[in-house]
């Protein structure tokens, strides 16, 4: 039992467990079908904010084009759905079956070569991954190896992101354009819209999310993630003492790239479609406020500040359709003016100094108080009978 209290003491296991029950079970028992979709589809999101704690947080590199490889991902799944979507039976109409309804309006009549990796389903969860981090390999390498880093660093992703959106939209036979990929209903013959399917996706997307927590927080208490706190605040020390900084910054800026592309991977089995407005500078940004909300040093704050910004957004948005977006930058400004550190740091340095406050001020008060008095030692107890009382055999009682 002691060793059980002990593990749940260490710092980030109990916030973690907190975190899955209310995923797992408050959640999923107190909302309704709907709701507990877009939660899904929040937490698809939480995946880039744990990412971005990582490289932003930990790592001291500001991306804001996280929005690619979260797109790319979503992009990788969109197209094996898109491809069972397009079986020849369902095209028939079309004046080539048997590729998606986009190519042939833009008159393709076969498929492209990209597109046949991703017949197979094994092999695109692998792309889901290799994709995004084989371009976030490239466009670190390219940069860390030259010790391009801070503001140049983030304004370079935001120009990835840039083109990355152009070249979706332009490239219309190939991706879908402007629209993006829809009609997406099945996996393997399993249909993704019934209640019951995006329940089962929702603990999927909530296993997968509280997994890549406990991984980030194995690294970070690792001699890694000492390195990479190192590296953030003394970068020339860390390199005056052997250590080659641009490695491990590529490691982790391609970490955060895989944990977005599974998040992407998600977001299109949660909605049921891809789209280029996922990829842009506008939705890299907001998933930089996501981990600024909760706490760019907190991976469960991270995930509670994804919640938070989507659910204000939703909740704005229904209730104030006409001012939902001056109601959503007040909250950003006010957050991020009242409470630098995010949510984690109102936690650490409001909540946790006043609940062990309280507990001790409760030991001194217990400590304090006059205890009762001890009763007195028990009196030998004496003989109530006569000591000349007769007994039976007409002996006398008193002893000889």
């Amino acid at each position: 039992m002691n060793s059980i209290k002990t593990w749940l003491a260490r710092p980030g296991v109990g916030s973690t467990m907190l975190l899955a029950v209310l995923l797992l079970a408050i959640l999923p028992l107190s909302l309704d079908a709907f709701r507990l979709n877009l939660v899904g589809k929040y937490l698809t999101y939480a995946f880039v904010a744990v990412g971005l704690v990582m490289v932003w947080g930990y790592g001291g590199v500001l991306s804001l084009g996280q929005g690619v490889f979260f797109g790319l991902g979503g992009y990788a799944m969109a197209m094996f759905l898109k491809l069972e979507a397009s079986d020849p039976i369902s095209t028939k109409i079309q004046s080539t079956p048997g590729i998606p309804d986009f190519m042939d309006w833009n008159q393709l009549t076969e498929l492209p070569l990209f597109w046949l990796p991703f017949k197979s389903l094994p092999l695109t969860l692998i792309l889901v991954i290799a994709v995004p981090t084989l371009l976030a390999f490239i466009i670190s390498y390219a940069m860390f190896k030259r010790r391009v880093g801070g503001v140049y660093f983030a304004i370079i992703t935001q120009a990835v992101a840039l083109i990355l959106t152009v070249l979706i939209i332009g490239q219309q036979g190939y991706t879908g354009g402007v629209n993006g990929m829809t009609d997406l209903k099945t996996v393997l013959g399993w249909d993704i819209r019934t209640d019951s399917a995006r329940l089962i996706l929702y603990y999927v997307c909530s296993g997968l999310l509280l997994g890549s927590i406990v991984l980030c927080a194995w690294i970070q208490k690792s001699k890694l993630g000492t390195l990479l706190l190192a590296m953030r605040d003394k970068e020339d020390r860390v390199r005056f003492s052997g250590y080659d900084v641009a490695d491990f910054r590529i490691f982790v800026f391609c970490l955060a790239a895989a944990l977005s592309g599974i998040g992407g991977a998600l977001f299109t089995l949660q909605v049921g479609f891809m789209s280029p407005s996922f990829v842009g500078i506008v939705p890299s940004i907001e998933m930089v406020i996501y981990a600024a909300v909760g706490g760019r040093m907190s991976l469960v704050g991270a995930v509670y500040g994804t919640l938070l910004v989507n659910a204000g957004k939703t909740f704005f948005s229904e209730s104030f359709p006409d001012l939902w977006l001056f109601l959503m930058a007040g909250l950003f400004i006010g957050v991020v003016m009242a409470f630098p550190m995010g949510l984690a740091g109102v936690w650490e340095s409001k909540v946790v100094p006043w609940w062990r406050g309280r507990q001790s001020a409760l030991r001194e008060a217990s400590a304090a108080r006059p205890q009762p008095p001890s009763p007195p030692p028990h009196a030998p107890m004496k003989s109530t009978a006569p000591t000349d009382a007769k007994l039976p055999d007409g002996t006398s009682g008193q002893s000889v």
